[in-house]
């Protein structure tokens, strides 16, 4: 009898195995099926994965004990509202969807994601409410719910969150007062809202730009009114104390506007009669006309546009108009706006930031002049941003010489470029009288490029040029590369921003004045590839059924060989040097990786493409 059991275990034990595997087997296929749904539910560019292989091997896709784990997805191009899909994912630790193009609500199966620690949404376009049932989640970590459009009040139930410690909301449109938050978060940032109230007492501790760009108060921003701490409290009035005016009062305030009124209509009475009389004394100067209608209509405009708020950077000239010119270079050349205004002019181009032209004084000296369109920002933001540009100094950046600002007018003064754009070089005169760019020219000009760009990431780790292209890289006589337009994006409106739609964007890109650097160094791969295939990337063979350069290149590369993919141009007279093209070529197909991660610094770029530069047999780098 006590056999019988014994006999019976080595079945037993094959039936529990045989069901422990189909119960994996079986999570892993609802997970696959799960991630097939999400690829299946979502705009915008597909998912590259082979369904035909395990879902551990996809890509973003990381899994542990036959389970996923980690889905990490930034910046593929997805976009559109979220499928019902990941919240089957019930192994999920890391989800990671930034900088796509994602809208529309959180998922309400998000719900069940009980063992998620680190959640990234941010760079999307999510709307509605923040759900509350996040908060619930046990095991959340982090939360990065930034640069979205999420609007009303945060959720009451965040000190939920126990393991809570970064919680980032910034750029967003969130309502109301900061709940009464008490757990001990050591990151949190709710800046750009528009959030009102006092600021709870335990994150006073936080620095001010956590909290900027709402109406709220304490500490660490001003204090609330009345109150004598940071706690947000406003002082009531003593108990008894009418707020009420009496009847003499209000006669007062009455009597007081009235005869403040009849005083400021005589003062502009006596105004205009000395203006009338004035003019009929002295006719009023009428400008020189200039040499293209476009310069014209902004010299006109700047003429009967009042005069901005004198700034303490410009001091050059005796003239007092040349107060209205901010220099940052003052020993390139005597001139002020009445100057600049008179000098002939002669349109360069018209671009996405504004028309640009060429200013030509009777001296001999010459100027390029930037007349923006479409700024949106405050004057003090304006006048901040070009303190900046104007503090930077590298010789492969267009030198900005001065500006001017007023309401109706935004002038940008640089140094000319007498070679033009490398657009221009590379698309332009295809007949019989073109002079092509060999090998060593445009490696030279892929070098300056990336060393200026690198200059400008080395400033700031969030400061990108963020309007890459080969219009704005510009050529001296000796056809150094110049950069021109760089940090300009965020002072424009959406709707002109840069970069919407031509072939140099990022795929991650959503908002065109926020370009991360890694965006930057995308699109300078694509500058590279077009430096080397002589392709533009908004050329229409290519965009057509929407294929891009990076792509055809990939293709062409794939299915015959890498050197099909050169200009023609640049081979018929290269002897030599093809190793050093692949090379380049490489390195430009790196910057245009899919995923930002995946891409390297400019820092890096700069030193393999100088690598190839000293391998050419060409003179040591030139020193930043």
């Amino acid at each position: 009898m006590k056999l019988r059991p014994k006999l019976r275990a080595p079945g037993a034990l094959a039936s529990l195995f045989f069901f422990c595997l189909t119960a994996v087997t079986s999570d892993l296929e609802s997970d696959r099926l799960a991630l097939i749904a999400l690829r299946n539910g979502v705009h915008g560019r597909p998912l590259l994965w082979n369904l035909s292989a395990p879902p551990c091997t996809w890509g973003g896709v990381h899994c542990d004990a036959n389970r996923v784990t980690e889905l990490r997805l930034p910046g593929v191009g997805m976009a559109g509202p979220l499928p019902i899909a990941i919240g089957n994912l019930t192994e999920l630790r890391t989800l990671s969807l930034r900088l796509n193009r994602l809208t529309g609500p959180i998922p309400p199966d998000f719900a069940n994601l009980t063992l998620l620690r680190y959640l990234y949404l941010q760079g999307n376009t999510f709307s509605g409410e923040i759900p509350a049932f996040l908060f619930t989640l046990p095991n959340l970590i982090r939360i990065n719910l930034a640069q979205n459009n999420f609007s009303g009040r945060i959720p009451d139930n965040v000190n939920s969150a126990a393991r809570l410690a970064t919680l980032y909301l910034e750029q967003n449109q969130l309502t109301g007062p900061i709940p009464d938050i008490t757990i001990p978060l050591q990151q949190f940032n709710v800046s750009y809202n528009q959030l009102n109230g006092s600021i709870p007492d335990r994150l006073s501790v936080l620095p001010r730009n956590a909290f900027e760009g709402n109406s709220l108060c304490g500490k660490p921003l001003d204090l609330c009114g009345g109150s004598s701490s940071g706690g947000g409290n406003t002082t009531l009035p003593p108990a008894g104390k009418s707020d009420k005016l009496s009847g003499g009062a209000i006669a007062g305030i009455v009597i007081a506007c009235v005869f403040g009124l009849l005083l400021i209509l005589v003062i502009l009475f006596l105004l205009c009669r000395k203006r009338k009389k004035e003019e009929n004394i002295e006719p009023r100067r009428v400008e020189a006309p200039v040499a293209t209608s476009t310069a014209a209509v902004a010299k006109q405009t700047v003429a009967d546009a009042p005069p901005p708020e004198k700034a303490a950077a410009s001091e050059p000239a005796s003239s007092a108009v040349s107060k209205d010119l901010v220099f940052f270079v003052k020993s390139y050349g005597e001139f002020d706006l009445d100057g600049l205004l008179k000098a002939s002019a002669e349109v360069l181009g018209k671009g996405t930031l504004g028309s640009s032209y060429k200013a030509s004084f009777d001296h001999g000296m010459v100027v390029a002049v930037k007349r923006l369109r479409d700024v949106v920002v405050p004057e003090k933001e304006f006048r901040e941003r070009l303190q900046m540009l104007g503090s930077f100094s590298h010789v492969n950046l267009v030198t900005l010489l001065a500006y001017y600002f007023s309401r109706d007018e935004k002038l940008l003064v640089y140094e000319y470029m007498p070679r033009g754009s490398l657009s221009a070089l590379l698309h332009g005169n295809k007949g019989s009288g073109r002079t092509p760019l060999n090998w060593e020219t445009r490696a030279g000009i892929a070098l300056g490029a990336a060393r200026a760009i690198s200059y400008i990431h080395s400033r700031d780790t969030m400061t990108s040029h963020g309007n890459i292209k080969s219009s704005n890289v510009l050529l001296s006589e000796s056809y150094e590369a110049k950069v021109s337009d760089y940090c300009l994006a965020p002072l424009i409106s959406p709707a002109s921003a840069p970069n919407r739609i031509d072939g140099y964007r990022a795929p991650e890109v959503t908002d065109a004045r926020r370009i991360s650097q890694k965006a930057d160094v995308y699109s300078f791969g694509v500058l590279i590839l077009e430096l080397l295939t002589g392709k533009s990337p908004t050329h229409q063979q290519l965009n057509e059924e929407g294929v891009d350069l990076p792509r055809w290149v990939q293709s062409v590369a794939e299915q015959q060989s890498q050197s099909d993919v050169f200009d023609p141009e640049l081979t018929r007279y290269q002897s030599d040097g093809n190793e050093n093209m692949i090379r380049l070529l490489k390195i430009g197909i790196g910057c245009t990786a899919q995923y930002p991660d995946k891409r390297p610094s400019m820092a890096e770029v700069t030193r393999l493409i100088e690598e190839i530069s000293r391998s050419n047999g060409s003179a040591s780098p030139l020193s930043d």
